[in-house]
């Protein structure tokens, strides 16, 4: 009888140990959800930033892209002057090459968007990975508590039948 109870106390100090361990690992899965979803929210933000970026920029080479057509337009129109037609040809060199660099730009800020809807599609799936092992846990967790009421329950029908004994 002193035996049964020894392993029944082993097997309480065991399901303890478990449940604590199980609490632990839920905290620690807590704390990397909300570091997940602060990453989240800071991809968010950027790729925010980046679609403004990208609209100023699409804007700006709109705009450089009429000014190279009214560079085009008066180049032709002063093709009789040289100096003039010179220096409009200047202007629309230095005006294509911004709207080469401004398009440059813009490839490579849609292909940081790009990225970053990536990332924040995987850390998407990453979050709610965690969240169902953490379901999974608490789920774990609830069971083993009930499990330990009902032996808590058992050990004080024992402790009960005992003493009537």
């Amino acid at each position: 009888m002193a035996s049964a109870f020894a392993n029944f106390q082993q097997k309480m100090n065991s399901l303890r140990i478990e449940a604590d361990e199980n609490a632990a690992k839920a905290e620690e899965l807590k704390v990397k959800v909300k570091q997940l979803e602060h990453e989240n929210l800071q991809k968010e933000q950027e790729i925010t930033s980046l679609t403004h970026r990208n609209q100023l920029l699409e804007g700006e080479v709109e705009k450089l892209e009429v000014s190279i057509k009214e560079a085009k337009a008066a180049a032709g129109e002063a093709s009789q002057h040289g100096q003039q037609n010179e220096a409009l040809t200047r202007r629309l060199q230095l005006l294509e090459e911004e709207a080469e660099a401004a398009d440059k730009t813009l490839r490579e800020t849609n292909e940081k968007l790009r990225q970053t809807d990536v990332k924040a599609g995987h850390f998407e799936r990453k979050v709610q990975a965690l969240e169902q092992a953490r379901d999974e846990w608490e789920a774990k967790y609830e069971e083993m508590a009930k499990k330990h009421a009902d032996l808590q329950k058992e050990l004080q029908e024992l402790e009960q039948s005992m003493g009537n004994i």
